[in-house]
C-alpha cells in the first residue's frame, strides 16, 4: 500500500536548518531536499496501520536502528513535488547477541516515485530487534 509525501518548501527549509546545513539549494520555493529528509516521510506521512515497522512484527520496545542508505536515481526531489512512497520488507536474518539471545535484523525498502511514476529514490533501512530480557538474563 502506498502513501503520498508532499514536499513543501517551508518544511525543506526547516529540515535543512535542523540538520545544520547552510546550502542555498535548500532555500526558496523550488528548494531541493536534504537527502536524509526522506526519513521524515516514513516517520510522519506513512499511515500507522501499514507502516514498515508494523509489517516487521517486531516488539517496538526492543527496536534499534541499525543502518540507513539512500539511493537517488536522478536529481534530488524538490519542493512542490508530491512523491508516492511504498515500503516493503526485504531480507531478514538473525545473529547471536553479545549479551546472549538472538537479535533479528530486517531490511525495510521504501521506494519513492514522482508524479509520473518514475522511481526517484530508494531508502534502505536496517532495523534490529534485540533479544528479550528473559533470553539474556544471567549472562554477562
Amino acid at each position: 500500500m502506498s502513501y503520498e509525501f508532499p514536499i513543501d518548501y517551508s518544511k525543506v527549509r526547516e529540515f535543512a536548518r535542523a540538520v545544520k546545513t547552510e546550502d542555498a539549494a535548500h532555500e526558496g520555493r523550488d528548494a531541493v531536499i536534504p537527502p536524509t529528509m526522506l526519513t521524515s516521510a516514513r516517520m510522519i506521512w506513512e499511515p500507522a496501520e501499514q507502516s514498515g515497522f508494523k509489517q516487521l512484527g517486531f516488539d517496538r520496545r526492543r527496536i534499534l536502528h541499525g543502518e540507513e542508505e539512500y539511493v537517488f536515481h536522478g536529481p534530488l526531489p524538490r519542493a512542490g513535488q508530491t512523491l508516492t512512497a511504498e515500503t516493503s520488507v526485504g531480507e531478514r536474518f538473525e545473529k547471536p547477541g553479545k549479551r546472549g539471545g538472538v537479535m533479528t535484523f530486517a531490511k525495510l525498502v521504501t521506494e519513492f516515485r514522482n508524479e509520473q511514476g518514475v522511481l526517484v529514490a530508494t531508502q534502505n533501512s536496517t532495523i534490529i530487534e534485540t533479544a528479550t530480557s528473559g533470553e539474556s538474563q544471567g549472562k554477562k
